[in-house]
């Protein structure tokens, strides 16, 4: 059995943080999941977009793609898995399992979407 603990002790101990309460995780794991998905969606027909303005229709002569692809556009296509990714380490460390798992499902959803942008890029 360990000693109590002293006044001492117990003042050079970190504090530890109290968990949020589950409507508190439960809530904010709904606000994200909507924007989460606010942005899938508009990902998605954005690469449906560019990938359809890419077809050539069979009538034009072929033409070479440019690879000169912004900087700006692989910070975006990289950048939203990145920061995705840390928000679910974010939570879970806050002790929100809830959010941590919607956030965790929507950085798998934002990589899956960074190959395929990657991928059509590249073509």
């Amino acid at each position: 059995m360990a000693p109590p603990l002293t006044d001492d002790q117990d003042a050079l101990a970190p504090p530890r943080r109290e968990r949020p309460s589950r409507l508190i995780d439960v809530a904010v794991a709904l606000l994200l999941l909507v924007a989460d998905a606010v942005i899938v969606v508009v990902a998605v027909v954005l690469l449906v977009a560019v990938g359809m303005g890419r077809v050539p229709s069979p009538d034009s002569p072929p033409t070479a793609h440019s690879p000169d692809t912004p900087v700006l556009a692989w910070l975006v296509i990289w950048g939203v898995p990145a920061v995705a990714a840390a928000g679910a380490v974010v939570h879970a460390r806050l002790r929100m399992p809830v959010t941590a798992v919607v956030q965790g499902l929507f950085t798998l959803a934002s990589l899956f979407l960074a190959f395929v942008w990657t991928r059509m890029l590249l073509s």
